[in-house]
């Protein structure tokens, strides 16, 4: 089997979706490190802390969601200009037996 062409949107969408929830990965983890960091600076500073790891979970699945749009269209169109000159990418399979 050989593929010859992919669906730029599609492959768009999928990216996006996968970054987004990378993007939720990425702000959860900065949340649980801030409210460690937060602990060292006192009231004030866990306040703080807790707000800017609120809008980071709203914010960066986002970003990243739209970064991953982006290279998902580009990348599928660069794979499709590519191909139509190389051929495509050859991959063998093997239909299970039951």
């Amino acid at each position: 089997m050989v593929i010859k062409r992919v669906a730029v949107l599609k492959l768009a969408v999928f990216q996006m979706v996968l970054m987004a929830i990378f993007g939720v990965v990425i702000a959860l983890l900065f949340m649980l490190f801030g409210s460690m960091l937060a602990n060292l600076g006192g009231q004030q500073a866990a306040g703080v802390m807790g707000i800017a790891g609120v809008a980071m979970l709203i914010i960066m699945p986002i970003m990243y969601g739209v970064i991953g749009f982006i290279a998902g269209a580009i990348g599928g169109a660069l794979y499709n200009l590519v191909a139509s000159m190389v051929g495509g990418i050859e991959i063998e399979v093997d239909q299970a037996t039951p």
